[in-house]
């Protein structure tokens, strides 16, 4: 089940909607008036097979069928107190950044306010001109959890989605080199594009063996497999919640692999992962 947040026209309310195959994009704010538009609530509230007949009734009704190409996406999580990003997770992209695979989990955080949904614009600010995009499976948890064994993951995964995780590498490098905190460099408003849905984690069985790219005007930037992560989802659930809390909405970005590359103005960005759709976005500077 895909379900999103979108809104129909600048400046209108954010609802809840979902992606039918039969059907396309409808909405889902005559089903569940009494979720908004929290995809987790929904799930909360119905579960997953009680939010799936909810789409299904949506599906059958013209009036809830929306123009997907019409509306405006947000990030399929309502409610995010942080995006925990994992760096060199992939071997392949340790090897080109000139580093050594880490013998743990290395994490950094972005704010839930560098959020921003399929089809938005990215507007770096000035002070950087080189911004990289860095496609990767995102995790989107659903349960209030800390202290989870690696055998327990499944049990506080909501479900999956896409991130794109831009970074300022001019910025970034230059902190690295000053041996400071390069967070920043990765924090920015619109530097953590999400979606374009939240896909519950009953439709993704396999999320260790999903194939993901990275493409600009038809060129394959980044190529790989979900498989080839140095520490899987199992692993990185353990070693986040040893010693801090997720809470639902909470997204852990699970790193990237190689073929990082800067975007030019007007560059748009399709990140596609296996069952989880394309996320685009369009990169623009100086305006």
């Amino acid at each position: 089940m895909h379900l999103g947040r979108i809104r129909r026209a600048p400046g209108e309310p954010v609802e809840l909607a979902a992606w039918d195959p039969g059907a396309g994009l409808v909405s889902l704010r005559r089903q569940a008036p009494d979720v908004g538009a929290d995809p987790l609530a929904l799930l909360e509230r119905h579960g997953v097979a009680g939010a799936a007949e909810l789409v299904r009734a949506a599906a059958g009704e013209e009036d809830d069928r929306l123009a997907e190409a019409a509306v405006i996406f947000e990030p399929p999580v309502a409610r995010c107190g942080k995006v925990c990003c994992m760096a060199l997770n992939y071997r392949a992209h340790a090897e080109e950044s000139g580093l050594a695979v880490p013998p743990d989990p290395v994490l950094f955080f972005k704010p839930a306010t560098a959020l921003t949904g399929h089809r938005s614009v990215i507007r770096p600010p000035a002070r950087t001109n080189k911004v990289e995009h860095e496609v990767e499976l995102a995790v989107v948890i659903g349960a209030r959890c800390r202290a989870v064994r690696a055998a327990d993951w499944r049990a506080v995964v909501a479900g999956y989605t896409i991130i794109n995780d831009l970074t300022a590498r001019d910025l970034q490098l230059v902190n690295h080199d000053r041996n400071v905190p390069w967070d920043q460099a990765k924090a920015f408003d619109g530097f953590a594009p999400l979606g374009p849905y939240l896909v519950t984690a009953d439709a993704v069985p396999h999320p260790e063996n999903l194939d993901m790219t990275l493409t600009i005007d038809g060129q394959v930037r980044q190529s790989a497999n979900t498989g080839q992560m140095v520490f899987g989802i199992p692993e990185l659930i353990q070693d986040l919640t040893d010693g801090m809390t997720l809470e639902p909405g909470d997204v852990i970005a699970t790193g990237t692999t190689a073929g990082i590359a800067p975007v030019a103005d007007g560059d748009v960005m399709h990140a596609t992962i296996t069952g989880l759709g394309t996320l685009s976005n369009k990169i623009s500077f100086g305006d």
